[in-house]
Order: C-alpha cells, then structure tokens, then sequence
C-alpha cells in the first residue's frame, strides 16, 4: 500500500458555532458584564434604571 506524502490539514471554518467563537463571546460578554458593574458603582446606581 502506497502511503500518502501529504497530510492534509485541518481548515477552521470562518463562521457558525464553534469552540474558539464561543469561548471569545463568553469572554467578551464577561468583559462587557464587568465593565457595566464598574459604571454602575462608579455613578451609585444603575445604568438600566429609566
């Protein structure tokens, strides 16, 4: 049996749901979460509030 000389690799794909987009949107939102908390206690009450 012949074997091949090229191995092929493995392409990312460049949109939809996978591990490495995921795991960069929790973080993002946990950056985003943390941001708005520091704002919140910086003004003494929140920034949701109409």
């Amino acid at each position: 049996m012949i074997e091949p000389t090229e191995i092929p690799q493995r392409r990312l794909p460049r949109y939809g749901f996978h591990g490495h987009t995921e795991k960069l949107n929790g973080r993002m939102a946990m950056l985003g979460f943390i941001a708005l908390l520091i704002v919140e206690f910086k003004l003494g009450h929140g920034l949701l509030n109409w």
